[in-house]
């Protein structure tokens, strides 16, 4: 008989449930965080036919790692999936979700989450970290001007090469502002340091990395954005047609249709942030700086002028999603202009 694991995943203990195929508990337990020891009290067990589901979480690539090495057939579940089915149980317990994940595993109402590689996700953690140092710096460098401004000291527009110059600038003669700039900008140019490090490291994964150079023909595609998309798509073959790019990464709208109502929302966001940013910014860039003229472009200007740039911007980040998947996939590089037919012999 088939059997049916799920598994709540926290991070000391993990609540196992085995359910058969027709949904009545057969096993339930409470084990430690670790693939082997996980591994082993489902080999205990010793079922005919077994599949593990799990929640999509922080500790899930690496328990569906170490359970897959082990010979078991793993499935990563949304987490909006899991969350819609427990949510439903009047008591909430780790228990309790280990069972709605088993339910959901008999029923198969789940769409299932992709594992990453452990190549992306090393890139992953390497972007990650890049933009907490760049945020943190950058929150330090607003708290600067906050508290000039007490002082009536306004830093206004630089870059960020002359940033610490003005601040010293600005603090010359003040004994006790020269004492908090200091500890502060010498917080700032560590944190500069380390995300020019990161920033270098990235920039030299691009560099041998062929596909993401061929994604950067794309107008408004940069390293980081090639290697932020490649990173988070990871297998190309995973997505059946390229338009699934838009509702992977959250770039479609919002439909709620019952009965005589029928609305049309925002874009949905769900999906990988990181990604959905990358390709706004590089969509941003397209319409709103002086790049070469292309048939992407003029398309873009079309939607700004029917719709507004806004959505423009939008569907420009999502058709720019969808030409990157195809371009992997096809191993092409981007055509700036539409190709024209040849003209029929007379």
């Amino acid at each position: 008989m088939e059997h049916f694991v799920g598994l709540d995943v926290s991070l000391e203990s993990t609540s196992v449930c085995i359910v058969n195929c027709r949904g009545d508990i057969v096993r339930e337990a409470k084990v430690a965080s670790e693939p082997e020891v996980i591994s082993a009290g489902l080999r205990s067990f010793n079922p005919t036919t077994t599949q593990v589901g799990l929640e999509a979480g922080p500790l899930s690539q690496w328990l569906y790692a170490g359970l897959a090495r082990a010979g078991f057939q793993v499935v990563l579940l949304e987490t909006r999936h899991v969350k819609a089915a427990v949510c439903a149980m009047a008591v909430k317990t780790d228990r309790r979700d280990a069972q709605g994940i088993a339910q959901l595993m008999r029923m198969g109402w789940y769409r299932p989450v992709h594992a990453k590689s452990l190549g992306a996700q090393e890139i992953r953690a390497a972007l990650v970290a890049r933009k907490q140092l760049l945020n943190r710096m950058m929150d330090l460098e607003r708290s600067m001007r906050g508290i000039l401004r007490g002082f009536g000291l306004r830093v206004g527009q630089v870059t960020r090469r002359s940033f610490e110059g003005r601040i010293r600038e600005l603090i010359e003669g003040h004994s006790m502002l020269q004492t908090v700039m200091a500890a502060m900008l010498t917080a700032r140019a560590a944190l500069k340091l380390e995300v020019e490090k990161l920033h270098r490291a990235i920039l030299n994964i691009v560099r041998e990395d062929g596909i993401c150079r061929r994604l950067m023909t794309v107008p408004g595609v940069g390293a980081l954005t090639s290697i932020t998309f490649k990173s988070a798509v990871d297998d190309p073959s995973r997505i059946a047609r390229s338009r699934g790019i838009g509702p992977l990464f959250g770039l479609t709208p919002r439909k709620y249709q019952s009965g005589e109502t029928d609305r049309t929302g925002a874009i949905t966001r769900s999906g990988d942030a990181m990604v959905r940013t990358a390709l706004y910014e590089a969509a941003n860039s397209i319409l709103c700086r002086g790049t070469r003229f292309s048939a992407l472009k003029r398309w873009a200007l079309g939607v700004a002028v029917r719709r507004g740039a806004k959505k423009a911007k939008v569907a420009l980040a999502r058709k720019i999603g969808v030409i990157l998947h195809r371009m992997w996939v096809d191993g092409t590089s981007f055509r700036w202009t539409r190709e024209m037919p040849l003209p029929s012999a007379a």
